[in-house]
């Protein structure tokens, strides 16, 4: 059959938002909803019928919550083929019932990750077991269930119950297969390059040929799309790796203005790193990936002037960047008549600076 009616449904989810529309909206079909820890007290705390994982399978979470879903009346009913009647028969001895949705986004690994100051154990404690094992099951047997890893999903599996009378298609169940195996992919590429990062860390300086990995993956998540590439007609996005926390153009906070495109990533980089090697207070002008102008002074406003004066010419729609926060008296010569900057970079803008630079 290609559409399939869903009728009991998984929810495990570390981001809950979203959750409390989808599950009375699931409900509103008639579905069943089972859950686990947080998200069942989430769902019961809404005022919502929900059965607890333990009372589906008979046996608690256990090892802190490291075991709740590894279980046969688990993936018993995510697995099971439900036009094959071996499998039919086989869920029924068991006391099997069927899951036809599962609703599970993992745990914050990559954001645990990235967050400054986390410990290796927390990291270890954020890496999901369970979940993707799910996910898996759901994503595998495609053809009779379907698999939710995403709040952004939520709207459009809600319209298509109600278009379906409570029934998703296989199109559908399909796509969304996709996106979790997508997903989980994505995930244990994070982890494994985690954990390469710190097995190369402790490795001796002495590396055997043997001591290289015979695979080297790169992990990157999107940070932003941009508003064109390297040319106008160009469509482009920039990633980042996301356990980078130090100040760079990855992990700088956008303010102010419209959408960066690939040749303000690439001046912005470069003329960070450039302002970088002074110790003074320092400026520096950029210009398609060239510098036009750099110095430094006792203030960041001597510093500017001095590199602006450099190649005033050149600096028109140029990137600038400082090494020190930008203050009031540097954004007034910033914004003296004539002069136009396409984009600015600094440890930190004080609030009359920021007044200045950007109020109407």
């Amino acid at each position: 059959m290609n559409q399939r009616i869903i009728r009991r449904a998984l929810l495990s989810v570390s981001d809950k938002s979203g959750l409390i529309d989808l599950a009375r909206g699931l409900q509103s079909f008639g579905v069943e909803l089972i859950s686990t820890g947080g998200t069942a007290k989430t769902l019961a705390d809404a005022g919502l019928a929900v059965r607890d994982i333990a009372e589906v399978t008979g046996f608690p979470e256990i090892l802190d919550g490291r075991v709740k879903t590894l279980h046969p009346k688990i993936h018993g009913g995510l697995l099971a083929v439900r036009d094959n009647p071996q499998h039919a028969a086989t869920i029924a001895a068991q006391g099997i019932q069927p899951i036809d949705l599962v609703v599970c986004n993992l745990y914050p690994f990559e954001q645990t990750v990235a967050k400054p100051g986390s410990t290796h154990e927390e990291i270890v404690e954020n890496i999901d077991i369970g979940g993707p094992s799910m996910v898996r099951s759901a994503a595998k047997n495609y053809h009779d269930v379907a698999v939710v890893t995403s709040p952004e999903q939520y709207p459009g599996l809600l319209e298509e119950l109600r278009q379906n009378n409570g029934a998703l298609t296989l199109a559908t169940r399909e796509r969304l297969a996709a996106a979790a195996f997508a997903r989980t992919a994505d995930y244990d590429r994070a982890i494994g390059a985690y954990f390469w990062g710190r097995a190369e860390n402790e490795r001796p300086p002495e590396k055997e040929e043997g001591s290289f990995p015979n695979w080297l993956g790169l992990y990157f998540t999107r940070k932003m799309t941009l508003r064109y590439g390297e040319n106008p007609h160009q469509p482009a996005a920039f990633y980042s790796q996301p356990w980078i926390t130090h100040p760079c153009v990855a992990t700088a906070e956008p303010l102010h203005g419209k959408e960066l495109s690939y040749n303000n990533i690439l001046d912005l980089d470069s003329a960070f790193n450039l302002v970088r090697e002074f110790a003074e207070p320092a400026a520096v002008v950029i210009k398609h990936n060239n510098p036009c102008g750099a110095a430094v002074g006792a203030t960041l406003e001597e510093a500017f002037r001095k590199a602006y004066e450099g190649d005033p010419l050149s600096a028109y729609g140029g990137v600038l960047a400082f090494n020190r926060e930008v203050d009031e008296a540097t954004a007034m010569q910033i914004t003296e008549p004539k002069r136009f900057i396409e984009c600015l970079i600094a440890p930190g803008f004080s609030d009359a600076a920021f007044w200045w630079g950007f109020s109407p």
